[in-house]
């Protein structure tokens, strides 16, 4: 397969994850790419895999790797007083900066309701979580707290352990029998 045919094949797929959020099964892949057999799709595949473009679990489940490639990195901008700026010829890789290494451990919830809007997570962005249950005092987590879940700080003075919204209308949330810590807060992203 030429490179060009496989550019197309590549896009296609990451595209249908893109508008499903999920990626394609197999049979799918076969349709989308226009192949006759499983056994190109299963050549595709591994090639997607050799690339880094996915990754295959033990069942031949596909999870995306590198969705955002890389991007330009052209130096500073002040958001204060304008001032000149040396422009470098960096590139930055979006996932290693936001998902880092442990890529099984990291993933995306949409955020709703205003409590943490202090902190600039509004309703709709997303957060980019780590499966944690060890959080400091001050950390954004996402916990079950009495049988219900919730984002808010991690607060713990002496013994005590309670969460608080970012929001001065939310009184802080002291657990009446449970409080347990799903995953720490790493990153939040908004479209405009």
């Amino acid at each position: 397969m030429s490179n060009e045919k496989y550019s197309t094949y590549r896009d296609k797929i990451l595209s249908f994850y893109r508008k499903n959020r999920r990626m394609p099964g197999y049979k799918e892949i076969m349709t989308l790419v226009g192949f006759k057999s499983k056994n190109a799709v299963y050549k595709l595949i591994n090639k997607l895999v050799d690339d880094g473009i996915v990754d295959k679990d033990s069942n031949g489940k596909l999870t995306p790797m590198k969705i955002f490639g890389e991007v330009p990195l052209l130096g500073l901008v002040e958001a204060g007083i304008p001032t000149t700026v040396d422009q470098g010829t960096d590139t930055l890789s979006l996932e290693e900066y936001l998902i880092g290494g442990n890529k099984n451990s990291v993933y995306l919830l949409e955020v709703k309701g205003d409590s943490m809007i202090d902190e600039g997570i509004h309703e709709g962005d997303l957060v980019l979580v780590e499966r944690r249950g060890d959080p400091r005092d001050g950390d954004i987590v996402i916990a079950e707290v009495d049988g219900g879940w919730t984002m808010k700080y991690f607060k713990k003075k002496g013994s005590t352990v309670y969460l608080k919204a970012a929001n001065k209308n939310y009184s802080p949330i002291y657990p009446t029998y449970d409080l347990k810590v799903a995953a720490i807060v790493r990153g939040v992203i908004r479209k405009y």
